[in-house]
């Protein structure tokens, strides 16, 4: 299966110039803890909710503190036409638990999740990817 067939689509975007705060309101009326930023019909970063707490609030940063402050710009992504157990593999190595999605143009075309992939490989591919994610370390490791 390609990611395109299991990835969401319709994808909200953060903009670097925009407050954490309206990121965040943002986030609770999608439900989301994580948006793509971008800027001139490009994808710059991706900004969550840890990135939030941790990059923003932790560190004594207010709520009208742009997003290009506490974002991640070192953006990891995937292609719509990529085989998803491949992704999935990709994202358990890379401890991320979502993936913005791109064409080959390197536009931004949806987004997808360990979710999206539980719904549409099987529990193997699904177990070990997230089995990975959850491993202790990565760069937002706390001891």
């Amino acid at each position: 299966m390609r990611v395109s067939e299991a990835m969401t689509r319709e994808v909200r975007i953060a903009t670097p110039g925009q407050s954490i705060r309206d990121v965040a309101k943002l986030m609770a009326e999608l439900d989301a803890g994580a948006l793509p930023v971008g800027e001139n019909d490009r994808l710059v970063g991706m900004i969550t909710d840890r990135d939030i707490a941790i990059r923003a609030v932790a560190a004594g940063k207010g709520p009208d503190t742009p997003v290009r402050e506490v974002m991640s710009s070192d953006v990891k992504y995937c292609y719509d036409d990529e085989d998803l157990e491949h992704v999935a593999r990709n994202m358990g190595d890379i401890q991320v638990r979502r993936l913005p999605v791109v064409n080959r143009d390197k536009r931004l075309v949806g987004i997808v999740s360990l979710g999206d992939v539980s719904q549409n490989e099987d529990t193997r591919t699904t177990g070990k990817a997230t089995a990975k994610v959850s491993q202790p370390g990565g760069k937002h490791r706390q001891t």
